[in-house]
């Protein structure tokens, strides 16, 4: 028996699939910016970078037997982009963690990745469903909400908002990069993303002569904050290749809300009500896609 190539129980469980891996990435890179945050408090912005990217290139490279894929040069070339524009955001977002509010900086980084994909995910065909496009809106919303800050702390809060925005155009130039890469590569984009960021970290830090050594106490929270982000990559890789890019994009920018409630039960930053309402609506957003 023949069967046609469209198959509508396939495409729901795929979608659903997407949404599901692109939620938990929310969730784990949420976690890891609260670790790197932390650290950066601890040690100099350059050296947490790159031991967490060493971190996870370690955790990457033994991943590769679990996950094979075919060594390509598109895979690679288009990992090595990816990952330029990923440190470039990671170096300016964890700078702008420490110097601003952190349940600031992380939802204006996050809007501002999230913008560019589904803006990409658009201009080349991309046509979500009117619900998804209404979780769309609602996700991006909810990041607004999540960012307002009234605990009155606006010390250097203009010039970390503006390193949070440059931030967010390098993860959201990552995202898109990444996800221009073949299909059939497995994590082979994400061993030659993690091989141009660890590069690029390192030379700058040389050219800007800074010290690499970590701060006392700091090296548990870098190892952690790079194995967590190197988990949220493979599964931000394995959701866009289930479901649509300005969707799962969407979703994944969600992530400030673990970052946030991490903060408030961490390091005691006040949840406010419209913050909350934030989460509410982010709760909503993923909601409304996944029944799209």
């Amino acid at each position: 028996m023949l069967y046609c190539r469209y198959n509508p129980l396939n495409w729901t469980v795929r979608a659903l699939t997407a949404v599901i891996l692109a939620t938990a990435c929310a969730i784990v890179y949420g976690t890891a910016d609260f670790f790197g945050g932390l650290a950066t408090r601890r040690s100099r912005v350059f050296s947490v970078v790159a031991l967490s990217q060493l971190a996870g290139l370690a955790l990457i490279l033994a991943l590769l037997p679990l996950l094979p894929g075919r060594l390509t040069d598109q895979a690679l070339l288009w990992g090595v982009a990816s990952g330029i524009a990923g440190a470039a955001g990671l170096v300016l977002f964890y700078r702008a963690l420490a110097t601003g509010v952190m349940s600031v900086v992380a939802p204006t980084t996050a809007v501002t990745s999230a913008a560019l994909p589904v803006m990409y995910g658009l201009a080349t065909g991309e046509r979500p469903q009117p619900m998804a496009l209404a979780g769309v809106v609602l996700a991006l919303g909810s990041v607004l909400l999540v960012s307002q800050d009234r605990s009155g702390k606006r010390s250097g809060s203009i010039g970390s908002v503006l390193i949070a925005l440059a931030a967010g155009a390098g993860f959201g130039g990552f995202f898109i990069l990444l996800a221009l890469a073949p299909d059939d590569g497995g994590l082979w984009p994400l061993v030659g993303a993690r091989l141009s960021s660890v590069t690029l970290v390192v030379l700058l830090a040389v050219a800007a002569r800074r010290t690499l050594k970590p701060g006392g106490g700091s090296l548990h929270i870098i190892v952690a904050a790079g194995v967590l982000d190197m988990v949220a990559n493979v599964l931000y890789l394995l959701a866009k290749q289930e479901g649509l890019l300005s969707l799962v994009a969407v979703l994944v920018s969600l992530y400030p809300a673990s970052t946030l409630l991490l903060a408030r039960q961490v390091l005691g930053e006040r949840l406010h009500a419209i913050q909350v309402a934030g989460v509410a609506c982010a709760l909503g957003a993923v909601a409304l896609i996944a029944v799209a």
